[in-house]
């Protein structure tokens, strides 16, 4: 019986480092508070030669390296991110084109902000499982510093956004005791304005003269977030997911060995391990380096503890995420 399991990763992150002694200097804002708001001490922004495809190109290519296959031999690309480079069409397309394909490999775009790696995680196991496809590649590619307000009123989201990309392989497999055990994912609509970004619209009509003038509605152009309720919900959420997919495949929270949460707040992720009885040592974390970098933070934070040995073949590996709209899950891997 097929399994599919991650077989390579790869990462992009802009050479451009921004501490929050930089962050300093540009809003009403300190390294004490955004350390203990969130324990970030810097992130990556993108320089003009930075753009959401070529980060995806850049870690999809480190990927395809890594698993020492060509690019040929991946049969679908599913790509996510926030904001693509276009309204449309998305950037899978264009990263079909730019990555050198000799087929026309499907590329779906998705957007399921934080929890978008999970949803492609379940699609591209779901299709290698009923036989569809035998190699899928996932790429996420963020890019959030040219979008955040970075005066006083913005200051309490834009000190948290980083950018960047990662990328995986899934392939199939039918070794026994490896790969993708089960993912669960969920939304819940009702929410969706608890962090959003409005603008742009086809929804506007009139209002694009007040935009244009500075007005009111241009506030829309920034992200909102309500920070408390966003908070609350995630950490109680992730365990929920967590614990439901444990239970559904008899595996008790004990047996597993690494968690990597999205990397959105320190504080809301040591709540969930203090929660689910998990050692801080079963798990890994890239925020204080990279902030968040939404759908790409896990698969990064995967590649750094690959790079760093913290996760071995055999391990029970779960992944955890809560995000804008709202979407959450989690998955459990045996690497």
């Amino acid at each position: 019986m097929l399994s599919s399991y991650i077989k390579s990763t790869g990462i992009y992150t802009p050479d451009n480092v921004l501490t929050n002694f930089d962050l300093e200097e540009m809003m009403d804002t300190s390294d004490e508070w955004i350390q203990q708001r969130s324990g970030i001490k810097e992130r990556r922004w993108v320089t003009s030669s930075d753009t959401t495809a070529s980060m995806a190109v850049a870690a999809a290519n480190m990927a395809i390296e890594s698993a020492g296959i060509e690019v040929d031999d991946i049969d679908a690309i599913i790509f996510g991110c926030l904001l693509s480079d276009y309204p449309f069409p998305g950037t899978g397309c264009i990263l079909q084109d730019k990555l050198g394909f000799s087929e026309h490999v499907p590329a779906l775009d998705i957007r399921n902000q934080c929890s978008g790696f999970l949803y492609a995680l379940s699609i591209a196991d779901a299709w290698i499982k009923s036989s569809m496809y035998k190699r899928v590649l996932i790429v996420a590619s963020e890019i959030h510093s040219t979008s955040m307000d970075k005066s006083k009123s913005g200051r309490d989201i834009g000190v948290l956004f980083g950018d960047g990309a990662a990328a995986v392989i899934v392939e199939a497999t039918e070794e026994k005791n490896k790969g993708i055990i089960d993912t669960t994912i969920h939304s819940e609509g009702k929410f969706a304005e608890k962090l959003t970004l409005m603008k742009p619209s086809p929804n506007d009509h009139d209002k694009y003269a007040d935009i244009i003038k500075g007005g009111e509605a241009a506030r829309d152009f920034f992200p909102h977030m309500d920070g408390k309720f966003v908070f609350k919900n995630a950490v109680t959420r992730m365990p929920q997911a967590l614990k439901a997919v444990c239970e559904r495949n008899n595996i008790n929270i004990d047996e597993i060995d690494m968690v990597i949460p999205h990397q959105a707040n320190i504080r809301i992720n040591q709540m969930i391990l203090e929660g689910l009885n998990i050692p801080l040592e079963k798990s890994h974390h890239t925020i204080q380096k990279y902030g968040n970098t939404t759908m790409a933070s896990i698969p990064i934070t995967l590649h750094d503890a690959i790079l760093e040995n913290k996760v071995k073949p055999g391990d029970l590996i779960a992944f955890i995420a809560f995000g804008a709209g709202f979407t959450w899950g989690a998955s459990l891997m045996r690497f």
